[in-house]
């Protein structure tokens, strides 16, 4: 019985360990995603769309910034903090599993309010945006599939 017990500690470390790397893979997508919508904003250069007018309309809108500051800065900061997290909770730190949580469940409540403004009040997409999206998603599923804490 006891046998038992220790197999199923170590298949759900195993499980655990497994979405946390899974995570760190998602957030360095969403990284590349990010960094490379900020830097073309910065530069002042168009994102390559595919000739996408909605994706030119989204990312020039003034949804697209807070001030000076584009929103995909601060998507690289919270990628690199999901990524961060995912990584040492993958090492078993209790502490960055609750960080990582936290992290991306405020991506998440952020995602939906950047689907809705380009949903509602755009009517338009950007493909990079959805990609951000669907990978913020990914992130959220790890965080309700993750196994409780021992």
């Amino acid at each position: 019985m006891a046998n038992n017990n220790q197999t199923t500690a170590r298949s759900g470390s195993r499980f655990d360990l497994i979405l946390h790397i899974l995570a760190a893979v998602v957030a360095l997508l969403g990284l590349a995603d990010a960094t490379y919508l900020a830097v073309q904003f910065l530069t002042g250069e168009a994102a390559v769309c595919g000739g996408s007018a909605d994706c030119s309309k989204v990312l020039g809108s003034s949804y697209a910034r807070i001030g000076p500051v584009p929103i995909a800065a601060f998507g690289v900061l919270a990628y690199f903090a999901a990524f961060t997290c995912a990584v040492f909770a993958a090492f078993d730190y209790a502490r960055m599993r609750q960080f990582f949580a936290i992290v991306v469940w405020t991506m998440f409540a952020v995602t939906l309010w950047l689907l809705f403004v380009q949903a509602v009040l755009l009517h338009a997409f950007c493909r990079y945006c959805l990609l951000s999206a669907a990978l913020v998603f990914v992130l959220a599923a790890v965080v309700v599939l993750r196994p409780p804490a021992r």
